[in-house]
């Protein structure tokens, strides 16, 4: 399938008027629908969405605002609502059988929590989430700053990929045993917003604010940039100390987020590139027509959230979190739901992964931590492929070789053979969920949770 145009378009959400909010909360559906991913010479994608289309409708509320939304089930299948990288009540993180209960067919669940930090987060299924959001349940979620910043413009450009047939359909093997256990299930369609390559405008001189979310099940995407010139402001919607520029191309796990600021260099086009290996492909290009007002220096740095100061790694919990299994490490053996057992006989139950010598999620949390307590967790991979560890609940501040905090995130790419360490400060309390977001590896045994009270 080649590449074509394809125009995609969110509306933001007006906050309802006050009185109204309880009473009347604005409604988001999960329901089968038709899309146009591929080349007009193919049929419609059949996928399941929210609002009827993928990405879903673009939630934008301000920085400290409640935001309310009724899920309406019209799947004839369960599901459930996270809100990715939300610091939010534990009752409303939506993790089926650790938070909630999952939404049956036919009934609703209403989700209603405070937004405390500015950024970039997204919304997806949190149940066979696998399949649901390779469906296409998934959708951004805006907390915007209380004062604008000086942009000529704010993309949010969500970035997939999609494994199609013949026929552009999906193809349905979410149990596949080779996905399941080397790298997870990448697809053969990649797009931008839906769009096989998403078309945009604007002005030589232009600054831009780039919202990168990656959606895709397990692609780790290598990007560039092509006749803008950006700075990095925010990973996972926390505003870096600075900005830093960007280097010729950067990665973007699944589940990550960057926001760029972006001056546009080129008189003719601008382009967000996909690249692979030797080639690269175009994710979403700017036309570019006139001249705009250029900025003669770097941008500022965005107001830093609420509770984003790194704690003191002295009076720190000491946790480790060994990655086990998958291809060419094969488990001989873990622990399971369903008691301990060898590495045969756990693949003969979809489960290749382990964490701690554990195959799935244990009755007993990783930790339990006080309230306000500081943690550091060691992330030992000792499998043959990357995992993308995200931590609900929480932000944690990625260390270096030197102990210093870096960049402030809740999901963090550990390559394979790495140890990467993080520290937290628990300051949510609930259970959250620790796992992999390389979909399938938590869906065949990568994933455990933390209690904090």
């Amino acid at each position: 399938m080649k590449r074509r145009t394809f125009l995609a378009s969110a509306a933001a959400v007006a906050a309802l008027p006050t009185p109204l909010r309880a009473s009347s909360p604005r409604t988001l559906t999960a329901a089968p629908s038709a899309v146009r991913i591929a080349p007009p010479e193919y049929p419609e994608t059949q996928i399941w969405a929210y609002d009827q289309t993928s990405p879903g409708t673009e939630l934008r509320v301000p920085q400290g605002a409640d935001l309310h939304r009724r899920l309406i089930n019209n799947l004839d299948t369960p599901t459930s609502v996270h809100w990715h990288g939300i610091r939010l009540n534990n009752a409303m993180d939506g993790v089926p059988g650790l938070t909630q209960q999952a939404v049956m067919p036919g009934a609703d669940f209403d989700y209603r929590f405070r937004c405390p930090d500015a950024g970039t987060f997204w919304y997806h299924s949190h149940l066979k989430s696998n399949e649901q959001i390779e469906r296409g349940l998934y959708g951004p979620l805006i907390v915007e700053e209380p004062q604008p910043l000086d942009i000529d413009a704010d993309h949010v450009l969500m970035i997939d990929d999609w494994r199609l047939d013949q026929t552009a359909q999906i193809i349905g093997d979410f149990q596949n045993g080779h996905d399941l256990s080397h790298g997870g299930r990448l697809g053969n369609v990649v797009t931008c917003n839906g769009a096989m390559e998403l078309r945009l405008t604007g002005r030589q001189g232009d600054r831009l604010r780039l919202r990168l979310i990656n959606a895709a099940n397990a692609r780790v995407f290598t990007l560039a940039l092509h006749g803008m010139r950006g700075w990095i402001v925010a990973t996972d919607g926390m505003p870096v100390s600075q900005p830093r520029l960007v280097d010729d191309t950067f990665l973007l796990a699944p589940a990550q987020r960057l926001d760029l600021i972006v001056d546009i260099t080129d008189s003719e086009e601008a382009t967000l590139l996909d690249v692979v290996g030797e080639d690269s492909f175009a994710l979403a290009s700017f036309a570019v027509s006139g001249s705009g007002s250029p900025r003669q220096s770097p941008p500022a740095p965005l107001p830093p959230n609420p509770n984003s100061t790194p704690a003191d790694q002295a009076d720190a919990r000491q946790l480790v979190v060994k990655m086990q299994g998958g291809a060419m490490a094969w488990l001989d053996s873990a622990n399971s739901p369903a008691g301990e057992k060898s590495g045969r006989d756990l693949a003969a139950d979809g489960l290749f992964w382990a964490l701690n010598d554990y195959a799935g999620r244990p009755e007993a949390p990783l930790a339990e931590l006080s309230v306000g307590e500081p943690a550091i967790i060691e992330f030992v991979n000792d499998t043959m492929w990357p995992h993308a560890m995200h931590l609900h609940g929480q932000h944690f501040f990625e260390l270096d070789a030197t102990s210093t905090p870096g960049d402030f995130r809740d999901t963090t790419l550990v390559h394979r053979g790495e140890t990467r360490r993080v520290l937290l400060t628990a300051d949510n309390p609930g259970d959250w969920l620790l796992h992999c977001h390389m979909l399938g590896h938590h869906a065949a045994g990568m994933g455990t949770w933390i209690k904090v009270s």
